[in-house]
């Protein structure tokens, strides 16, 4: 559990890549904790209020902590106000396979699992592909984690269980096996940060709560500087690793995910709360889409999304169409 870094900024990483990772593209502003977790700080930890470098650093570092690591009163807390819940990476693992079994038609493409012992063991050689397809093909196949809060589905840095580290060569993201993707199939630094950005334009996910997002974001971040360091054997460039946080700051954004807009944002106020399998979720009476329970209807923020390929912003409620 102690492998586990909680303070961003003793990652190295510029205060403008941290920036980044606070964006939010839809308001212009920055993602807000849409918890009431931190009220008890203070100024500025208010559910409604905006996350701030200067709230999460310095003598603030540690704010933010993993699932893992919060006490077992607010997981409790968190599991009955919003649902919340965390995925045994070996459940996420087996998950996935499912996943790329289908892709290449064959299964234990990436590791093999082990039922009784709730394990996996990682394939060594080099991936195979099926002949209709390439290892492009899978770096540019669609990735998207719902409700994802710390991401365990597309980045596995550490055991959600044990708080542990997983070492390189055992994870199981979805975009991990992408980035191991691109590892095998390049040999010069440019190449291989060329695919890696396709692979991040290709995998997106979207959360509720701020702090779960952030966590999130962060988690994508260090991956892509972990694997570039363990193929090359230095850090990536700063402009490298602005690129790839932009690229994160996009496609892993705040939303509630019931209705395509930014949490609370129905608007003429929040009037009551729903019961639903999420938990009490808030509802608008003034709002058609909350009263019709009609997605396209919300009278809310719709959230934005990148269309890399195209270089343009879209809703993302369009693209369920």
């Amino acid at each position: 559990m102690s492998d586990i870094t909680i303070d961003i900024l003793e990652h190295g990483l510029s205060p403008k890549v941290l920036e980044t990772l606070l964006c939010d593209h839809t308001t212009g502003r920055n993602i807000f904790w849409a918890t009431h977790d931190y009220e008890a700080l203070g100024e500025g930890y208010q559910y409604a209020d905006e996350l701030r470098l200067e709230l999460i650093s310095g003598e603030r570092a540690g704010v933010v902590k993993p699932r893992v690591l919060k006490s077992r009163e607010n997981q409790t807390d968190r599991s009955k106000d919003m649902a919340e819940v965390f995925t045994p990476s070996w459940i996420c693992n087996a998950q996935n396979n499912l996943v790329d079994a289908a892709w290449f038609g064959r299964e234990d493409v990436f590791n093999t699992t082990d039922e009784a012992t709730h394990s996996w063991q990682e394939r060594p050689e080099r991936i195979a592909f099926p002949e209709d397809k390439t290892w492009r093909d899978y770096v540019r196949s669609t990735r998207l984690e719902i409700t994802c809060g710390e991401a365990p589905y597309l980045v596995s840095r550490y055991d959600t269980v044990t708080g542990a580290k997983i070492p390189l060569p055992r994870r199981i993201g979805l975009l991990d096996r992408k980035l191991r993707i691109v590892g095998e199939n390049t040999e010069t630094s440019g190449d291989w940060l060329e695919w890696a950005q396709i692979a991040y334009q290709n995998t997106y996910g979207y959360e509720w709560q701020g702090d779960s997002l952030l966590l999130a974001r962060e988690a994508l971040l260090l991956t892509f500087i972990e694997y570039f360091e363990a193929k090359f054997g230095k850090l990536p460039q700063e402009k490298s690793v602005s690129a790839i946080a932009n690229i994160i700051s996009w496609n892993l954004w705040q939303m509630d995910g019931l209705k395509g807009v930014v949490p609370g944002s129905c608007r003429d106020g929040i009037m009551e709360y729903e019961e639903t399998l999420f938990g009490p979720l808030p509802k608008s009476i003034n709002c058609p889409g909350c009263q019709q329970d009609d997605v396209t209807k919300h009278n809310g923020r719709y959230c934005l999304v990148k269309d890399w390929r195209n270089n343009t912003e879209v809703r993302y409620i369009d693209l369920l169409n």
